[in-house]
């Protein structure tokens, strides 16, 4: 698993082409260990723009 390949996989499954277990096996990873890695790079309710 190089974070390369998650990162791939993450924008595959983001993008609802693959599924995530289709995108763990891309990873070379758990489908938990993508989840976590999602969720890393997941954003924060505090880094979104204001709407002004």
């Amino acid at each position: 698993m190089t974070s390369k390949s998650v990162a791939t996989a993450l924008t595959l499954y983001r993008a609802r082409t693959l599924t995530l277990e289709q995108a763990a096996t891309v990873g070379g990873c758990s489908t938990a260990q993508l989840e976590e890695s999602a969720q890393a790079f997941a954003p924060t309710t505090g880094d979104a723009p204001a709407d002004d």
